[in-house]
C-alpha cells in the first residue's frame, strides 16, 4: 500500500497543513496500516451528509480522546473537485488526521480510474499489501459503524500489540449482527481453518469410536 504513495505528496489536514514527501514519511505513516481512500466532492450533497458519518467513525478510532491505542488505519482523501476552493472546503469538514492529495497532483486521476470510481461517495478499503478489501464501504460504515475495522482487520491478518478500546465500545457487542457479512465479504483464512481442523477432528472421533 506505501508504494501507492511513494514518490508521491501527501498533505495532513492539520492547521499547517504539513507535507509528507520523503520515503521516510510516507513509510511512516501508511505502512502496516489499512487504507481507506475517500473519493468526493464538495458539491455533492451525498457527500456532504457522509462526512460526518466518515469523520466520527474515524475519530472512534484514531483520536486519543476516543481512544486509548489508535488503529492502524489511514484515511486519504482522493478529492474529485472542480476547484481547489472546493478542494478545501470540504476538508475543512473533515478530521485533522485525515491526508490528502495536492489538488494539483493528477494523480487523483489515476487512483479513480485504477479503481473505477464512477459514483461519489466512494470509499475503497486496501490490505497493507494494496489488494482490495472493498471497493466502496459506504453503506458498510453507515450500517456497521467502528465493527467494519475489526472485520477489515481480520480479513488482513493485521497484528496488533492490543485490541483494547475504550469503555464506550467495550459494552458494544455487534460482531453477532455483522458475522455473517464478514463471512460473505472477506472470507477469511480463520474460517477455512477452523473448518478443516472440524473435519479433522471429526474423523479423528470416528476412528476412535470404530477402535471401540
Amino acid at each position: 500500500m506505501v508504494d501507492l504513495f511513494l514518490n508521491r505528496v501527501l498533505v495532513e489536514n492539520n492547521w499547517d497543513q504539513d507535507e509528507l514527501n520523503t520515503e521516510k514519511e510516507i513509510i511512516g505513516i501508511l505502512e502496516n496500516r489499512i487504507l481507506m481512500l475517500l473519493f468526493a466532492s464538495a458539491e455533492c450533497e451525498k457527500c456532504q451528509d457522509f462526512v460526518p458519518i466518515l469523520n466520527d467513525f474515524f475519530k472512534r478510532l484514531k483520536d486519543p480522546a476516543y481512544i486509548e491505542y489508535p488503529k492502524l488505519l489511514a484515511l486519504i482523501y482522493v478529492s474529485l473537485d472542480q476547484s481547489e476552493e472546493q478542494q478545501e472546503r470540504l476538508l475543512k469538514d473533515m478530521h485533522k488526521r485525515v491526508l490528502f492529495l495536492p489538488f494539483e497532483d493528477p494523480y487523483r486521476k489515476e487512483l479513480q480510474a485504477m479503481f473505477k470510481v464512477r459514483d461519489v461517495p466512494t470509499v475503497v478499503v486496501l490490505r497493507p499489501d494494496c489488494s482490495v478489501l472493498s471497493l466502496n464501504a459506504v453503506q458498510d460504515i453507515r450500517r456497521y459503524g467502528c465493527d467494519c475495522f475489526r472485520n477489515w482487520q481480520e480479513s488482513a491478518e493485521l497484528v496488533e500489540r492490543t485490541f483494547m478500546m475504550n469503555e464506550e465500545f467495550q459494552n458494544l457487542d455487534l460482531r453477532a449482527a455483522t458475522d455473517p457479512v464478514r463471512r460473505l465479504k472477506y472470507k477469511t483464512e480463520d474460517d477455512k481453518r477452523k473448518k478443516k481442523w472440524w473435519k479433522l477432528w471429526g474423523k479423528g472421533k470416528s476412528d476412535y469410536e470404530e477402535d471401540l
